[in-house]
């Protein structure tokens, strides 16, 4: 399968290397200098991930995401300044799946694609084939398909990002343990991710404002102050 990739990237220098070590790779790409052309590219072009620079002339960066966001759930990683915190974390509040700081090496873009679309790649297969056991995980009245990364609460989907879905299946998994957020950050960021804990916590809020009846009070999410999260026990 070659997925389609939408760089949008307003320093054509830059694009051009992402674009040029994308396409080496086998990707199908398409190249977007502003925001408002990235938007028409993401309806007409209907890519597989999107690689987002956040300082973006005219639309920026943010609202291309927020708009993005709110009709699709395409895995997109977003290129921010260095040491730029308030970026990253605006950036993942408004939906973005993970980030890469500027300058980075192209080996480290590369493995960041290839870990988001691996969703891409599970939501593409077969799903009129008959499910088995091990391929559904429940968790009070949740129920994930790791076949296809589809979540449904009470019947009804439920539309995670991909960053999300790993956290999610992660803490089911692990039902009453606590887990740090930097042992968060190594097990399901992965791959020498240099986050901050502020990351995990707006995926743990989105998280909760999606599946929680009552996201101020969480029933399903807990903290534990100075440890990190744990999942209730069903």
């Amino acid at each position: 399968m070659s997925y389609r990739v939408l760089i949008v990237e307003d320093e054509q220098p830059i694009a051009d290397i992402i674009n040029f070590n994308l396409v080496k790779e086998g990707y199908e790409t398409e190249v977007a200098y502003n925001g408002e052309d990235g938007l028409e590219k993401f309806a007409s072009f209907s890519p597989h991930i999107i690689v987002l620079d956040l300082m973006l002339p005219g639309k920026d960066g943010f609202s291309v995401c927020k708009e993005i966001r709110s009709q699709s759930s395409v895995p997109i990683l977003v290129l921010t300044a260095k040491d730029s915190e308030v970026d990253k974390v605006l950036g993942l509040e408004l939906g973005a799946d993970d980030y890469v700081t500027k300058p980075f090496g192209n080996r480290e873009l590369l493995a960041r694609i290839k870990a988001l679309l691996r969703r891409v790649n599970l939501s593409g297969q077969d799903s009129s084939s008959s499910e088995k056991d091990e391929d559904i995980l429940k968790y009070n009245d949740v129920e994930i398909n790791l076949k296809t990364a589809e979540v449904k609460k009470q019947g009804q989907a439920i539309d995670l990002t991909y960053r999300e879905f790993q956290l999610f299946v992660y803490l089911v998994k692990r039902q009453g343990e606590v887990i740090s957020r930097e042992r968060m950050i190594e097990e399901v960021w992965g791959y020498d991710f240099i986050g901050e804990d502020r990351t995990v916590d707006v995926t743990i809020r989105r998280l909760r404002e999606k599946l929680e009846d009552d996201p101020g009070s969480p029933s399903y999410i807990m903290t534990k102050r100075g440890m990190g999260y744990y999942l209730r026990r069903t």
